[in-house]
């Protein structure tokens, strides 16, 4: 070969490096938003286990930090800024107008004011990042699957370190950043209906999937999160009954999870009883573990016409001092009956556009599993009308339902 020969570089190679396109570092810097995005819902627990000496105020300092980042990171790779007309986000952005409002009668005015500008300005990020949702890669989903394999795999290694301070009360916690076992089983779940699905579609190896789903099980039993587990369990039939007709491979795996669950449920009956019931006694399970006891005094709480309809303003989610553990009462407490009714709005928003105007495929199945899932979640969790990893998914799942092409691809 001659050293004229050899002198000539490689396509995207210059001078011995790799050279990055333009459209690669927009990518990256896609995903760096969307994972501030979720390192900012991925609340700091000081009183949570943790190994890692972080201090609480700088914990919850590097969380909040992150939407500043995430704000930051979004102008540069939106330039010209341009976003895409949404009914989600625009409902999303007239509950935190809502909560904004609602706020400036709180009675701890500073902190609902600071949840209620964090709220519009996730939703403003949010907004910035809608160039994005139409594309055929689904570089959201999959970015936001890599970012739940990171925090599975932080919960695991805690694990693997610090067994006993990670098994904690029997629940498994994340004690690297710290996680409570309701957080860690909800990242676990996710991303197993979401791997599932990919897996059904063919859209991700059988080789990849595997890995994923055999190391996030385990992580959400170790967690005993019914909640995660159920709405799971509901959000991937859903999602497979709207792919039943067009994939064979779904078909097989109906049978062979039937088969599985069968057998499962005449050999292990006792030992799936054991593990819903967590330890706990009749009363306790039917009262969801004193979570009824904290709704019936939000019901009973006595209020103005103004707070029925308008709420007490953004809170951390608790009453007398206990969480409350319920989306729609924590909404009703927070942001009152209007709030309710734009949450309502935006869920059912996702819902039917998925099932009436979505064509059948991988976008569908994903948008109406994340929505089953946060439906499901939602009895028992709180936080679709906060920044919070339901609001992020269930905007995630906006994003796949979006039917409107655009005339110019943003990349």
């Amino acid at each position: 070969m001659s050293s004229a020969t050899r002198a000539i570089p490689r396509p995207g190679v210059l001078s011995g490096r790799r050279v990055v396109s333009p459209e690669q570092r927009r990518r990256r810097r896609v995903q760096l938003v969307w994972g501030c995005l979720l390192l900012n819902v991925l609340t700091f627990f000081p009183e949570a286990p943790h190994i890692v000496p972080i201090p609480g105020p700088v914990g919850k300092l590097i969380a909040q930090g992150a939407l500043a980042v995430a704000a930051l990171l979004v102008l540069t790779v939106n330039r010209p800024i341009k976003i895409r007309a949404s009914v989600f986000i625009f409902l999303a952005t007239l509950l935190a107008t809502e909560a904004l409002l609602s706020s400036l009668r709180a009675e701890f005015l500073l902190g609902a004011l600071y949840r209620s500008g964090r709220l519009f300005a996730f939703v403003m990020v949010l907004w910035l990042l809608t160039p994005w949702w139409t594309r055929r890669d689904l570089l959201l989903v999959r970015t936001h699957l890599m970012y739940l394999w990171i925090v599975i795999g932080s919960a695991v290694a805690g694990l693997l370190v610090a067994p006993g301070l990670a098994m904690t009360e029997d629940r498994l916690y994340g004690v690297l950043w710290p996680i409570p076992p309701t957080q860690v089983g909800h990242y676990a779940a996710v991303a197993i209906g979401l791997t599932t699905i990919l897996w059904m579609s063919g859209l991700l190896r059988r080789e990849v999937a595997l890995v994923s789903v055999a190391g996030s099980v385990p992580v959400l039993l170790l967690t005993h999160t019914r909640t995660a587990l159920i709405a799971l369990l509901i959000g991937v039939v859903i999602a497979g009954l709207s792919l039943f007709t067009a994939r064979t491979r779904v078909r097989r795996a109906f049978a062979v999870g039937l088969v599985f669950f069968s057998v499962g449920a005449l050999t292990l009956g006792s030992v799936v009883t054991t593990w819903l019931a967590r330890g706990q006694d009749t009363t306790q399970v039917s009262e969801l573990t004193g979570r009824t006891r904290v709704w019936d005094g939000i019901l009973a709480q006595p209020r103005s016409t103004f707070e029925t309809l308008f709420g007490f303003g953004l809170s951390n989610k608790s009453f007398n001092g206990l969480p409350i553990d319920s989306n729609w009462l924590g909404t009703y407490f927070d942001v009152g009956l209007i709030g309710m009714a734009i949450n309502i709005a935006m869920v059912l928003f996702v819902l039917i556009m998925a099932l009436f105007f979505q064509p059948q495929g991988p976008r569908r199945a994903m948008a109406l599993f994340l929505v089953a899932y946060c439906v499901v979640a939602s009895f028992t969790e709180s936080g679709l009308s906060e920044a919070s990893p339901y609001l992020l998914e269930l905007t995630l799942a906006a994003s796949l339902v979006y039917s409107r092409v655009p005339r110019e691809g943003v990349r």
